[in-house]
């Protein structure tokens, strides 16, 4: 590829995304080096392990692959689900099956990163036993799921909103991609049959806006009074304009979202990327890393009063029942109270493990200041319910709590570093599991932060483009969205046969690092 054109790719590569990255401010920011956040060319495998772990195994799926793997404390592979597309979150069940979001490449309209499209249940022996598309003009599933104890799923997914439609809603015209917006829904999901499924509850943020903008519209009124709405004004503004031929560039170098467009750049404003239920509250929680918060509504509610401001068991209806993580979003505290930067993957500590009760988050890109790296750490917060299970605001207005109950940060704050994707979750023995997503790398660090066992994937599937073009391993070579620690006695693993697969899976190698030109 010659410089000019390499260059100009480069240049509507930075233009594209520049919509899709937290930003902070800071002056005079320096270059900063490059920490090979995605791990190329560096060991994989097992490279530390130690003495009296408990007994389990790490369950992901490959980049670019329709298959899952079970990998042992040896970082072998003891077992392979194979599915029929990509995959992106996926959780076991306790009869050995997968539920998982899977990647469909043939849906309309939506773009941006957890692009997926169906809902799926893969048997252990690899058998498709449903399929459910929720993948339309629209309504698009995303990024994540949630296993209810019902067995019905909770899925995240884009609504799309025309340009009118959202201007009505009183968010301020420069802020409105040509296209509309795509607002995210939460829908839960009762399959039945090989390919069915019924939207039995639906909760909208649509139907949670309010902003101080337009006296003329509806949803108008202080913004600081209501931290229990969302401001339609803040989120990203419309990213700088690009040519249909600098489009038409990227696509064909097979850049970016399949569906993006000149006029739809921007639409994706909240980009929620986690959804976790607790069944004994009966709450939601989700993530949004675009406004760097997180969020808990209330299920106990009809559809009818989640669109509502009343009704359920906590008399809200769909309002948010806590939110933290970025208080200016409701006018509340200015910068210096912000704590999340591009969060993913939130969850509640379950029953039975250190710090039940409490919510763990991956805290993406924590800004260092102007001369230092960035760094992502685990947060464990523990949030002021009160005793009939709703949430306290703090006297200054803003959701706590101010202090951490416990966090995780590499000790010299640049080993640790993943600005998107990633995850965490709380481990019975109380040590906590953490997957350092771009580069593939899995470890479990106990409550001094002290690294026991670290697995980096070394493998790679062959998942190609819908015009049958391969798919570049770089810079996404070994990427996870999600990871997860499964527990040797979990029931989905009683009476399996759990041995390395022989022959393991070919170890992905990618191609001969590039050298060094001298100048």
């Amino acid at each position: 590829m010659d410089k000019i054109k390499l260059y100009t790719i480069t240049l509507l590569i930075t233009i594209l995304f520049s919509n899709c990255t937290p930003k902070k401010t800071i002056e005079s920011e320096p270059v900063k080096k490059d920490r090979n956040m995605f791990g190329l060319y560096i060991p994989r495998g097992l490279t530390k392990t130690s003495d009296n772990l408990s007994p389990g195994y790490v369950m992901f799926r490959p980049a670019n692959s329709a298959s899952t793997y079970l990998v042992d404390r040896k970082g072998e592979v003891v077992h392979e689900w194979k599915g029929n597309y990509g995959v992106g979150s996926c959780y076991l069940n306790t009869d050995g099956s997968l539920t998982l979001l899977a990647i469909d490449q043939d849906f309309p309209v939506f773009a941006g990163g957890g692009e997926a499209g169906r809902l799926q249940k893969i048997s252990w022996d690899s058998k498709l036993q449903w399929d459910f598309e929720y993948a339309n003009e629209q309504y698009h599933a995303h990024h994540d799921i949630a296993v209810m104890p019902n067995g019905n799923i909770l899925a995240i997914a884009w609504e799309a909103k025309t340009a009118e439609e959202v201007l009505a809603a009183g968010r301020k015209p420069e802020m409105i991609p040509k296209a509309g917006l795509w607002p995210s829904t939460i829908v839960e999901v009762e399959p039945y049959g090989a390919s069915g499924g019924k939207v039995v509850w639906e909760w909208r943020i649509w139907d949670h806006l309010i902003q101080d903008h337009d006296p003329e519209k509806g949803n108008y009124g202080d913004v600081v009074l209501h931290p229990e709405l969302l401001d339609v004004n803040i989120g990203r503004k419309v990213p700088p304009p690009i040519s249909q031929d600098s489009m038409d560039v990227l696509h064909a170098a097979k850049i970016g979202w399949r569906n993006t467009t000149i006029e739809n750049r921007g639409s994706d404003v909240y980009h929620l990327n986690a959804v976790n239920y607790n069944a004994e509250l009966d709450q939601i929680a989700f993530s949004s890393p675009n406004i760097n918060e997180i969020f808990i509504i209330d299920h106990s509610t009809t559809s009818e009063e989640a669109a509502s401001h009343k009704g359920g068991k906590y008399g809200r209806g769909g309002d948010f029942l806590y939110r933290w993580g970025n208080p200016q979003n409701y006018h509340q505290g200015d910068s210096t109270d912000q704590k999340l930067f591009g969060q993913h993957d939130i969850r509640w500590i379950e029953k039975g493990k250190p710090g039940a009760g409490d919510l763990t988050v991956f805290n993406n890109d924590v800004p260092n200041g102007p001369d230092s790296l960035d760094y992502s750490a685990i947060y464990q917060i523990t949030p002021p319910i009160n005793g009939n299970g709703s949430y306290d605001r703090m006297d200054k207005g803003s959701y706590g709590p101010d202090v951490l109950s416990w966090e995780y940060i590499a000790s010299d704050t640049l080993s640790f570093y993943g600005s998107f994707i990633s995850g965490a979750h709380r481990m019975r023995n109380g040590n906590t599991f953490i997957n350092e997503g771009p580069k593939g790398r899995f470890f479990e660090v106990n409550n001094e932060g002290e690294i026991l066992w670290e697995y980096l994937n070394p493998y790679r599937g062959n998942i190609h483009h819908p015009d049958g073009d391969s798919v570049s391993p770089i810079p996404f070579a070994y990427w996870q969205f999600r990871s997860t620690f499964i527990p040797a006695d979990h029931p989905g693993l009683k009476g399996r046969e759990l041995v390395p697969l022989d022959p393991q899976p070919d170890v992905f190698k990618l191609p001969p690092k590039p050298k060094d030109k001298k100048s």
